[in-house]
């Protein structure tokens, strides 16, 4: 790709962003790629309590997900996010919707909030995860959405980023993008090192308490 080609992108995205704020956040990444992940025990939308620790053994994808992201909903709309959810449910691997919003702030659902929404994407994760006072997200350094984790069957952060390496929210720019969840799930299942271990994440700032 050019430079002039990628400054239109990335100009793009930025003008398509428009009051979701792009890139950064205050929540810097604070866990290094091939350190062990975070615990976590949140309530997930159905009110149940939900911990890293019950999924041992199994590969798990963190979501950071705001329905109201122009970013999310080109991967939502064009159903792109939801052809991930079932593949990984297909390989066994967990996938977990989290949301980070806080109260009153764009993205935030409540638990009958975030089922109706699941239901309205026809989304599939394994559960959603309700995180309004920002504890987890700000556990793992989650700072816009959507902001891709992947944590190993031994309980290692192994991927951490972008969905993919294009930073529009246009769904055109979906056609020959090159996901980097899918690569470091397909790495993971052969065996092999995840071989792009992190990635600048795009889309919309995370709204956490205290953040505008």
């Amino acid at each position: 790709m050019t430079m002039t080609k990628r400054n239109l992108l990335i100009g793009a995205a930025v003008l398509g962003a428009g009051a979701c704020g792009f890139g950064g956040g205050e929540a810097s990444a604070s866990v290094p790629t091939g350190s062990r992940a975070p615990d976590f025990s949140v309530q997930d939308a159905s009110g149940q309590t939900r911990t890293l620790a019950e999924f041992a053994g199994r590969t798990v994808v963190l979501e950071w997900t705001n329905h109201g992201c122009p970013y999310v909903r080109k991967h939502y709309d064009a159903g792109n996010m939801q052809t991930l959810q079932r593949n990984a449910a297909a390989s066994d691997v967990v996938w977990l919707q989290v949301i980070s919003s806080r109260p009153g702030a764009q993205g935030y659902l409540d638990g009958a909030g975030a089922r109706a929404r699941v239901q309205t994407d026809n989304a599939a994760p394994a559960a959603t995860l309700l995180d309004p006072t920002g504890v987890m997200g700000r556990a793992y350094g989650a700072r816009v959405s959507p902001h891709m984790f992947i944590i190993n069957a031994e309980g290692v952060l192994v991927y951490q980023g972008a969905i993919d390496d294009r930073p529009s929210a246009r769904p055109a720019s979906l056609e020959g993008a090159t996901n980097y969840v899918t690569a470091a799930l397909g790495d993971l299942a052969a065996g092999r090192a995840v071989a792009t271990s992190d990635t600048t994440p795009y889309g919309c700032t995370v709204k956490y308490p205290g953040v505008d």
